[in-house]
This record gives structure tokens, sequence and C-alpha cells, in this order.
């Protein structure tokens, strides 16, 4: 059996989406003829556990740690919670504060490629001497934090091993980063390390064609696209919320704010007293302020119910319970090739899938060749308010239902598969 050696920053008790795709990895690799090794870091301040997860790693998994600075750590002693909202990439624009500005621009120019740059130095020290003791050929690391490839670079260079750089995420053209108020200098530097990375890797891993599309103008390296997905032992069993509750899991970042949703839903509840009984909004994670701020300037704040962070079999519960399923990205050029871990999981609920984002997004494609739901972009207002009241009309009568196909291509044991042709 051919053995891996797989470096990931997140890994149970680590919570939300960023865990998920290397534990399922791990899970199913066995199937394939391939043992996975794991490496991870030791203590590490995750912004956001579940415990739950732990159950899901193979008992006899074997699993490698070091122990990591991370200067988030000395950050929360001056203001824990925007420390945590900054470390889960929630950036927000509005109304910044002093604390908040400085750490952002200490976060971009001090520490790049990002804060976690202090465990690449120890990390290849004791890996050199794993992979010689467990006689490994092949290692993966898999970003973002994007720290984590230079760990691979330099195993590569010092060790001759076959390197597979996975990306969850793309790095220079995620979102945030132009939110981290960085130098030329520090933008050169990180352009200079996303081309360095890419182009001495042996493979190229990513979660969608767009990024794929995007990382062949900086390489000629193979690059091949794995999405994450849904577990195959995923059963649902749950009952229907009574309510007509759109639901959304996960963080509902700065940018991710929909105001065309949040005023159709305003105005079908000013227009009709049995709706506005009816309608439900509720949201499993974090949302921003702003998103809230927007919500309620269109006074939906009568119908909002916060459940906070739940675990992910709490989000699978609630994915089956909602009517409908809210999937939202920021209307702009670099997010077209996002496609969230959640769609998958949406789909497999089997829930009509509400999603609103940017023109040719490639989850929209997804969700439409899938026909799991509706997509809109963020100046849809009659579309949407159609749409919405065709729903509202099927969940009055008990009909409203997905009728998602096709979407066993996406199972993380299929998918792992996949991965294991590329090993």
């Amino acid at each position: 059996m051919k053995k891996v050696l797989i470096i990931t920053y997140y890994w149970p008790p680590a919570g939300g989406p960023g865990v998920q795709r290397w534990l399922k990895f791990v899970k199913y690799l066995r199937n394939f003829d391939i043992e996975p090794i794991v490496y991870i870091p030791e203590k590490p301040h995750y912004p956001i556990e579940d415990a739950t997860l732990t159950s899901e790693i193979p008992k006899d998994l074997k699993v490698y740690s070091q122990p990591l600075f991370e200067p988030y750590g000395l950050a929360k002693l001056f203001s824990s919670k925007k420390t945590k909202r900054i470390s889960s990439g929630i950036i927000q624009t509005k109304n910044q504060s002093f604390f908040e500005k400085t750490m952002l621009w200490v976060r971009g120019n001090f520490f790049i490629p990002d804060a976690r740059k202090y465990w690449v130095k120890p990390s290849v020290k004791y890996l050199t001497e794993v992979l010689s003791k467990e006689n490994i050929n092949t290692i993966i690391t898999t970003g973002p934090p994007h720290s984590v490839h230079l760990i691979g670079k330099q195993l590569k260079k010092d060790t001759g091993v076959t390197w597979l750089a996975d990306f969850r995420d793309p790095w220079t053209s995620i979102g945030y980063h132009k939110e981290l108020k960085l130098t030329s200098s520090s933008e050169k530097k990180h352009k200079e390390l996303e081309h360095d990375v890419l182009n001495e890797a042996d493979r190229i891993l990513v979660t969608s064609h767009t990024t794929k599309l995007e990382f062949e103008q900086i390489t000629n390296q193979s690059i091949s696209v794995i999405t994450n997905g849904y577990d195959s032992d995923y059963q649902g069993d749950a009952h229907l919320d009574r309510r007509f509750t759109i639901s959304h899991i996960g963080s509902l970042l700065t940018g991710r704010n929909p105001k065309n949703l949040w005023q159709v839903l305003s105005r079908l509840a000013a227009e009709d007293a049995v709706f506005r009984g009816d309608l439900q909004l509720e949201f499993m994670g974090v949302v921003s302020q702003d998103v809230m701020d927007s919500m309620y300037r269109f006074e939906l704040g009568p119908y909002i119910k916060m459940l906070g962070y739940g675990s992910h079999a709490e989000a699978q519960h609630k994915q089956q319970r909602s009517q409908l399923l809210l999937m939202v990205e920021i209307d702009s050029e670099e997010t077209k090739g996002i496609i969230p871990g959640k769609l998958f999981e949406y789909m497999i609920a089997k829930r009509p899938i509400l999603a609103i984002g940017p023109e040719g997004w490639e989850a929209g494609s997804i969700i439409k060749d899938m026909n799991a739901g509706e997509v809109f972009n963020y100046e849809a207002q009659a579309e949407l308010k159609k749409t919405i009241l065709e729903w509202y009309t099927a969940f009055k009568k008990d009909r409203i239902i997905s009728e998602s196909t096709g979407i066993e291509k996406y199972s993380r044991k299929a998918l792992t598969q996949e991965l294991s042709k590329l090993l």
C-alpha cells in the first residue's frame, strides 16, 4: 500500500469548511490502496471548533504534529472577538476601529503569506526525518493557509519527494486578499510565492475550473479539478419545518450581502399577512455586521433567527429541515470560481437551493446542471420575487421539493477515487 503524507493546518477539532475536504479524503483513501499519514499543528488557535468531527478520523490513522507559534494568540490579549473574526476571514469594511485597521495591515504586510508562516521552518526539519522513517515519497499540502505550501516547497527541494499542492481557495485572487491593506512590495511578495509554488509543485489540485484557468496563466504544471462533495453515508430523516424557512448554513462574510433578496422578502411580507406569518430566516454560523444592518434596514428583524455556530451534524439536520437553502457569493469577477463546500451537502439534503452570486458563477452552473434550485444575480428583482412566490405556493400545499439529479459523482468516496488516480 502506497504511503502519502498529508500536511494540513485544519484538522479536527477544527470546525468549518476548511477541515472537511481532507478529513473525508483520509477517510476513504485506504479503499484505493493508499495509506494516508497526516501532519498537523499541535494545539493551534482554531477560530471555530467542532469536536464531533474527531469521530470521523480513522482510529488507527498515524498523525504527526509539531507546536505552532501563532501571533493571533497574542492579539487576543487585546481583542479576542475581533481577532477571532479576522482570523476566520470575516473582514468588516465599514466603521473599522483603529485596532482592526492595524491588525489587517500587520497581517497583510508582516505575515507573508499568512500568520502561520512560523510553522514552516520547524516543520521542514521535523518532516524530513518523518519522510525517511516512514519511507514516504509523496506529500500533499493543502491551503489556505498557503504557508503550508511553503513546507511542501522546501521538502521537495531538500528531499526530492513528489509534491501535490491542493488549493481549496485561490491565493492572491481570493476576495479578502485585497482587504489586507498590502503595500506594493507585499503584494509583489505574495505573487512571487504563489508563482513559485505553482511552478515547483509536481501537480496542482484545485476545486473549480475557474481557478484552474486562472492558474494556467501562471504555470504550465499539470492542474486537476476535484471539487468538494458530500459524504456518501449521509442519511436524511428530518421532518420539514412548519414555517417557510430560508436557511443559510455557514459564514455570511462582508460582501455576501444580497440586498435585492432582502428587499424582495420585505415587500412580500408587507404585501401579504399570511406570508408574513410564515416567513423565517435562519442563520447557522457567523453573520457580518454589514449583512445584519442591511437586513434590519429592510425591516426583516422580526423574521430573523440566529442559531450561532453548530456542529457538522447539526448543520446537516438543519439543511434537511429547511424549506429553502440560501447560498450567497460576493458579486465580483474574483469569486466566479468559488464553489462553497456546502453546495454539495445542500444538494444531498434534497431541499431547493436559492442561490445569489456573480454572473458566470461556477457554483450556479452546477446548481442549474443538477436541477438543484434557482440562481440569480444581484440585480434580479421581478424574477426573484416570482420564484419565491412559486416556492411559497408549493410550501402551502406541502409540495416544495428538490428534483436534483446526478449528484452521485460528488460523493466523497467517488471524489477520493479520482484523487487516488493522481497519486
